[in-house]
């Protein structure tokens, strides 16, 4: 008597098992997910420490849409001096601040003053390695 058994075409792993694969529901679009406008959305990559008390590091990829209105403490990317850098907005008694991500008022950039200084775009997303 001759038994025929199924024959997964699938490999099995010989370290632990993922159970999440026994979950997939389908492909997911992240462009669907992190990106509302895309013409007016780009990716750039963080050089620097000052952000990291918000949770942006040396390294992380910002999502930024050029396209949104920033609000009172929003993660913006602005252009001071030809250099394009992450910094919170902060609007306080009818005039605008740039700081490294403290709510405080301090250390601060005021934008009133400095009409050269551009908001290029807020910060929608960061993406960054556990």
């Amino acid at each position: 008597m001759k038994v025929l058994l199924p024959f997964h075409l699938n490999k099995v792993g010989a370290g632990f098992p993922s159970p999440a694969t026994d979950y997939v529901e389908g492909d997911i679009d992240l462009n669907m997910h992190l990106i509302k406008n895309i013409p007016s959305t780009f990716l750039i990559r963080v050089q620097g420490k000052s952000m990291h008390d918000v949770g942006i590091y040396d390294g992380d990829l910002l999502v930024v849409d050029k396209s949104l209105n920033p609000k009172n403490f929003s993660t913006v990317i602005v252009n001071i001096n030809e250099e394009l850098v992450v910094k919170t907005l902060i609007k306080k008694n009818n005039q605008s601040f740039l700081t490294s991500g403290s709510k405080e008022i301090k250390n601060k950039i005021n934008l009133t003053e400095n009409h050269e200084i551009l908001i290029w775009g807020v910060v929608t997303y960061v993406i960054h390695a556990l």
